[in-house]
């Protein structure tokens, strides 16, 4: 068989329940590809190129991302504690995280645009200096979620929930919120709001 056949096999390999953390990934670059209940905790993905893959049911926890790209990819109930996001190659970086445990995670100085997070745990995640324009969070907990000099214009909190934005720190125009959201944006100042 020829080397474009071998290659072609290659590219239809399942990546199912993988520990990688005993083997690590191959670096390289993966185009379409579902990754199922991998472990790639404490693994290093620096320098790999994900484009349009899924990783479902993953754990991703503490997993190093230096220069790693992720190019159209989705995370779906998937534990992703303490990750760094801002250290990955920024060209072409869009992600969607869907029903995931994301917390104490860093997002900071990142182009969010349209992300969605559905469904997800955002405990302590940095978005400081990220643009979140348009992004969507529905049904997500963010608890000591840190927006510092974030761009939340159009961003849509109306399904949030435990989030507190200071308006003055951050570009907020026409993002949307609910009534009873409102009090995450006022508690710095240390009002009682009935």
């Amino acid at each position: 068989m020829n080397a474009d056949g071998a290659k072609n096999r290659e590219m239809e390999e399942a990546f199912d329940k993988i520990d990688y953390r005993q083997s690590p990934l191959a670096k390289g670059e993966y185009e379409h590809r579902t990754f199922n209940n991998c472990d790639f905790s404490g693994s290093d993905l620096s320098g790999i190129t994900f484009s349009e893959c899924k990783f479902v049911g993953c754990n991703l926890s503490l997993a190093r991302l230096t220069k790693t790209a992720f190019r159209d990819v989705a995370f779906q109930e998937c534990k992703m504690l303490g990750l760094h996001f801002e250290n990955c190659n920024q060209f072409g970086f869009w992600v969607g995280f869907y029903d995931c445990t994301l917390t104490h995670s860093s997002l900071c100085k990142q182009k969010l645009k349209k992300t969605i997070f559905r469904n997800s745990k955002l405990e302590g995640v940095d978005f400081t200096g990220s643009d979140l324009s348009s992004a969507v969070f529905d049904n997500c907990e963010l608890t000591g979620a840190i927006f510092e000099q974030t761009i939340l214009e159009k961003a849509d909190f109306r399904a949030a929930f435990n989030y507190s934005i200071d308006l003055a720190l951050n570009r907020v125009k026409k993002a949307k919120f609910t009534h009873t959201g409102i009090a995450g944006l006022l508690q710095k100042y240390d009002i009682e709001i009935s």
